[in-house]
């Protein structure tokens, strides 16, 4: 016997609790809750001890339990049981509107949760994002890569106007080979010790590379040479220096 006779045949009997869970696919246990909050009613036992349900509570337990999963309280469900036609269809209809708006929640976290795996494109302009594809295209470690746009999130949140002109500065910038090298060169110097010589002659070569393009320190670079410092030591006796060669220059001034 195919499964739709056999529930056809069960609703055309009376039916065991066990029978009617399996009819409106839920389990004995939400039965007897629904007994217990009053949606549906509980028939007496019959001689042999058992309760009968009529079809009338298959059809019931179905309405009930789709409006349930629909995200209808159970207090709301009890009046909808017995509503008339035309308000029931109101409800209903209400109840759709209300399933959509929720659909298209949904939909906009999932936009969201999609929007997460694009990475610095959730957070920063497109121009940002492709300068960082571009160091990264440049043989530019992750590690630097990661620094650089904490800087661009810092100028974003700091200094936002001043954005497209750094773009095109950074880009003027990594046009030129030697720039290019030298970030490659503080890459390397990651692991060396703070008083490696060869951190020397990288200081000298940053320090005449920042006289050349007239660089000065701002709000946004002095927190992200922070955060350099604080990944290696190295690092920090390069910021420290270039920052204190720096300073020297202005006083002079």
């Amino acid at each position: 016997m195919s499964s739709t006779r056999f529930v056809a045949a069960k609703i055309g009997a009376v039916l065991t609790i066990g029978q009617l869970a399996a009819t409106a696919g839920v389990t004995v246990r939400t039965v007897r809750h629904y007994h217990q909050v009053g949606l549906l009613p509980e028939p007496e036992r019959d001689a042999s001890g058992y309760r009968r349900y009529p079809a009338q509570a298959a059809v019931d337990l179905i309405r009930i339990r789709t409006l349930a999963d629909a995200g209808v309280p159970l207090s709301r469900i009890d009046a909808l049981l017995h509503a008339q036609p035309a308000e029931f269809a109101t409800a209903i209809s209400d109840i759709d509107t209300a399933l959509q708006r929720k659909i298209d929640r949904l939909a906009e976290y999932r936009h969201r949760i999609a929007e997460l795996a694009s990475g610095e494109s959730l957070f920063l302009p497109a121009e940002v994002v492709a300068l960082l594809d571009r160091m990264r295209g440049l043989g530019i470690s992750e590690q630097r890569v990661r620094l650089e746009r904490d800087a661009w999130i810092l100028v974003q949140a700091l200094d936002a106007d001043t954005i497209p002109q750094r773009i095109r500065e950074k880009n003027t910038e990594f046009d030129d080979p030697e720039t290019t090298r030298l970030y490659r060169a503080v890459d390397d110097s990651v692991d060396w010790h703070p008083h490696d010589p060869r951190l020397d002659r990288l200081i000298d070569d940053l320090d005449a590379w920042e006289i050349a393009h007239n660089r000065g320190l701002t709000r946004s670079t002095e927190l992200v040479a922070s955060r350099i410092s604080e990944v290696s030591p190295a690092w920090q006796r390069i910021v420290d220096a270039l920052t204190h060669r720096a300073e020297q220059r202005a006083c002079r001034t």
